[in-house]
C-alpha cells in the first residue's frame, strides 16, 4: 500500500459513516453507510431496502468520509476528507467481523433496518487536508 492509502485507512479509522456515490439507472445517488476497514478493504454496512446494495455489485463507486462536523464541534481546525474509489463486490462477512461494525439503527426511513455488506477493492484513493492554524499566507505581501 502507498502512504497516501495508508495515511486514507488510519484517517478512514476516525470516523463511523461516510457516503457512498455511484449511478443507479443512469442517475447519480449518494448514501450513508458505515465502514470499517478489513484486510486493506472498505467495508460497508448499509440498509437492503433501498437496494442500492445491488446497483453497486460489480460496479465502480466512490466511498468519502470526512471530519469536517467532529472538527466543528470539537473547535478543530484540521479539517480532512478521503475518497476511495474503486469495484465493489456484496459480501457476507463472518459474525465477528459483522461484530466490527457496532449496533445498526433500529429503522430506516421507517422500515427495520435489515444490513447488507459491500466490499470496496481500493484502486484509487485521495486525501485532502485543510488547515486553517497555518500562520504562513499564501499570495499576499504587507
Amino acid at each position: 500500500m502507498s502512504s497516501e492509502e495508508l495515511q486514507a485507512i488510519e484517517l478512514l479509522g476516525r470516523v463511523r459513516y461516510g457516503r457512498l456515490a455511484t449511478s443507479m439507472r443512469a442517475l447519480p445517488f449518494l448514501s450513508v453507510a458505515r465502514h470499517v476497514v478489513i484486510d486493506g478493504h472498505v467495508v460497508l454496512r448499509m440498509h437492503s431496502g433501498f437496494g442500492y446494495h445491488n446497483a453497486c455489485d460489480g460496479t465502480v463507486v466512490a466511498y468519502g468520509a470526512d471530519n469536517f462536523d467532529t472538527a466543528a464541534q470539537a473547535g478543530g481546525n484540521d479539517l480532512w476528507a478521503v475518497q476511495f474509489t474503486g469495484t465493489a463486490e456484496i459480501v457476507r462477512p463472518s459474525a465477528d467481523r459483522r461484530e466490527l461494525f457496532g449496533d445498526g439503527p433500529a429503522r430506516v426511513n421507517g422500515e427495520p433496518f435489515d444490513p447488507a455488506y459491500l466490499r470496496i477493492e481500493p484502486h484509487f484513493v485521495s486525501v485532502h487536508t485543510l488547515d486553517f492554524n497555518a500562520s504562513q499566507t499564501i499570495g499576499h505581501t504587507a
